[in-house]
């Protein structure tokens, strides 16, 4: 699970579309990953809602938060290390960004994404992140990304927006960047957490991708709460 939030408001901005899954039906969760401490991807509530006695992997300074809320599984990684559960490697990488949840706390701890492997497959989740050339570097360690998760939404006004989240023709840079074989973008359509909309994300997503003459098969544009299932025998999840 990345980043679970099933909260129906952002402060005072309601939830533009409900989660893809009640919480209620999710089967036991074995790991927790999160990103960064922002609101819209730390959510205690949902946190403490969640179904099993999951490993909560968090960033460099978010252990003790956990643990004060009374998480007992906790481990926290600074960015370019990993560790391992069960059969996956999970490995913390950087991005661009920061944090904060109260006026004392402002990057106090880390912000990133996580790739994870198992056996020969291989996932990226990036979080939240403007452009960087970190991407490269992500690409150049994990050279076999099966399937890269990048957010395109939240991006305007560019000038203001663009140090800690990327435009859509930024988040294909990015995928191009880590080598990852499928494209699937997020951060878009949950909460309104800037000037654009998710309709303008996705126009541009796909104008974008069209002008570079990418295969149409390898961009998953899904419905929120679509599943695609993992196979290792074939070329699509």
């Amino acid at each position: 699970m990345t980043d679970p939030v099933w909260a129906s408001r952002m402060g005072f901005a309601p939830r533009l579309s409900p989660p893809g899954l009640p919480i209620e039906s999710l089967p036991p969760i074995d790991v927790v990953v999160l990103s960064h401490a922002h609101y819209d991807h730390l959510h205690l509530g949902s946190l403490r809602r969640l179904p099993g006695d999951f490993v909560a992997l968090v960033p460099a300074g978010l252990a003790t938060w956990f643990r004060r809320k009374g998480f007992r599984r906790v481990e926290e990684l600074s960015w370019w290390s990993e560790t391992r559960v069960g059969g996956v490697t999970f490995g913390f990488v950087p991005a661009k960004h920061w944090t904060r949840r109260t006026p004392w706390d402002t990057n106090t701890s880390h912000w990133g994404g996580w790739v994870m492997r198992h056996d020969s497959d291989c996932l990226y989740f990036a979080g939240d992140s403007g452009y960087d050339g970190s991407f490269r570097e992500i690409g150049a360690k994990y050279g076999d990304i099966r399937v890269a998760l990048i957010p395109i939404g939240a991006y305007e006004p560019e000038w203001f927006m663009g140090g800690s989240h990327m435009a859509p023709e930024e988040a294909i840079q990015t995928f191009e960047d880590v080598g990852a074989r499928y494209f699937v973008p997020m951060h878009y359509g949950s909460f309104r957490l800037a000037d654009d909309t998710p309709k303008e994300a996705l126009d541009r997503l796909n104008a974008e991708w069209e002008r570079r003459g990418l295969p149409p098969d390898r961009l998953w544009t899904m419905e929120h709460g679509g599943t695609k299932l993992w196979s290792a025998s074939s070329t699509s999840l």
